[in-house]
């Protein structure tokens, strides 16, 4: 991964700073998407200061196409070269189908979805003239099972899947890659709140009892990103403990 040029969308908190943490230290150049850059970026990298010089934050609102055009044209013009897009960057509105309003739909598949159609679309160009790429789309085991009040949520997971696939049969001639992960449960803020008998409830029908670190996603996003896996694309490899099983 040494001087590889990683564009990780959403890189600033949970598993898109865990996927960003994992590339800087293998010596790639971590180009953060986010919307709001860290305040402190000694705590963003938890006092690993050495990664710093291998992390770049852009001000980018994925939904945007001119926004993630600019900072990809910026990206472009001083580094020469995109390796790998992970596009990771999600957000939840979650309600039941009854009381979701048409905004809240919106704002999931806009980000979601469309965001991952943006980021794509502003990468490829360049991807097909170097006739190298990997592309890595970060979707939800609830965009393969479903999940009652994730209308929205699920059915942007879902799309994510139909857009790896033809992706990767458009592009596989040009030696680019797309594959998507699909995480079960993984340790956020919102599981860390829960109680000792939610917690419980939640890892009941995961054969391997217990959520996933967010460490465990960004392992597989490193190895679709490397060329042990030179051979794969558009796969759906669910990292859910069993779950999906």
């Amino acid at each position: 991964m040494k001087d590889k040029i990683i564009i990780v969308t959403g890189g600033n908190k949970g598993i898109g700073k865990a996927i960003s943490h994992e590339f800087a230290e293998l010596g790639a150049k971590v180009k953060v998407f986010a919307r709001t850059i860290p305040n402190d970026l000694n705590e963003f990298v938890d006092g690993k200061t050495d990664l710093l010089s291998n992390i770049e934050f852009f001000a980018v609102d994925v939904s945007d196409f001119d926004s993630v055009a600019e900072s990809v044209n910026k990206i472009v013009k001083s580094e020469g070269k995109i390796d790998v897009l992970v596009n990771n960057a999600g957000v939840t509105k979650d309600n039941l189908l009854m009381r979701m309003s048409p905004e809240d739909w919106d704002f999931v598949m806009d980000i979601n979805l469309k965001g991952a159609f943006n980021c794509s679309k502003a990468v490829i160009r360049t991807m097909m003239g170097q006739r190298y790429g990997r592309i890595i789309n970060i979707g939800s085991i609830v965009g393969t099972i479903g999940n009652p009040g994730q209308i929205n949520y699920s059915a942007s997971k879902a799309g994510l899947v139909g857009l790896t696939k033809s992706m990767a049969k458009e592009l596989a001639s040009r030696n680019i890659l797309v594959n998507l992960i699909a995480p079960g449960y993984v340790e956020t803020n919102m599981t860390d709140a829960l109680n000792d008998e939610q917690k419980a409830k939640l890892v009941e029908n995961i054969p391997l009892r217990r959520v996933a670190n967010p460490s465990e996603i960004a392992d597989v996003v490193v190895f679709f990103a490397h060329d042990d896996s030179k051979y794969i694309t558009g796969q759906v490899l669910h990292v859910d403990g069993g779950l999906a099983i």
